[in-house]
């Protein structure tokens, strides 16, 4: 499993970034489209929570078949491996207070189905731009360099169980205000908490605007770290 990945620059068209789905894939086309999103030159870049809470959550396989569509593992693609295993750390109520009742009830078949794509999205990935490095993580990057996050996902730094937790659920940098830069990457782009409006602290961008439920999906351009009004 890849916990790390690189895409080059996108040379024939743009590369925009989106917020949790959370099964709302029909809201997230009406966005695209009104962005004039070109799935023949463009790509699109989710911080992921693919699924849970909308009613749409099986159709995240069929944009992981797309080209276009690339994604970072959430947090709530983890509670589907947990609950596929019977980790004792997942609450079955909790998971079911959190939008998990369409995964809960579906066949054993289709669970794990679903657990094993979700397990092979990487935990962070890169994208080249011609302003520079932009990376995405779901919820938090634990490392003051994007070098460190690298060699931590891909291997070449000890394994350490309490920076799991950090990648996918930790909300320190909002909490905290931090205003501080992650070095060695033009942005960090995250999501997992819900935002009126996108946020930026240091380089890191924040961008779930809740567009799986009373807000809307906001889109960064990654080219020129630019929030597309759609």
């Amino acid at each position: 499993m890849a916990r790390f990945e690189h895409f080059g620059p996108n040379l024939v068209g743009r590369d925009y970034a989106v917020g949790d789905i959370h099964g709302h894939f029909s809201r997230l086309e009406a966005t695209l489209d009104r962005a004039r999103f070109d799935a023949s030159r463009d790509r699109l870049f989710s911080v992921d929570d693919l699924v849970d809470r909308g009613p749409e959550s099986p159709r995240a396989l069929e944009w992981l078949e797309q080209p276009w569509f690339h994604a970072v593992q959430g947090n709530h693609e983890v509670l589907t491996r947990q609950f596929v295993d019977g980790d004792p750390q997942l609450n079955p109520r909790d998971y079911l207070n959190s939008g998990g009742a369409w995964f809960m009830q579906s066949p054993v078949e289709t669970q794990r189905l679903f657990a094993d794509r979700f397990a092979r999205l990487p935990v962070a990935l890169e994208v080249e731009t011609a302003q520079g490095l932009v990376g995405l993580v779901h919820a938090h990057c634990p490392f003051s360099s994007w070098t460190t996050l690298r060699e931590y996902l891909t291997g070449a730094l000890p394994y350490a169980i309490e920076l799991e937790e950090a990648f996918q659920w930790s909300r320190a940098r909002l909490k905290q205000r931090d205003e501080s830069e992650v070095r060695d990457v033009r942005a960090v782009v995250v999501g997992h908490t819900p935002l009126r409006r996108p946020r930026r602290l240091g380089n890191v961008w924040h961008i779930d605007t809740a567009g799986w439920s009373e807000g809307y999906f906001s889109l960064l351009e990654l080219g020129q770290l630019r929030v597309v009004q759609a």
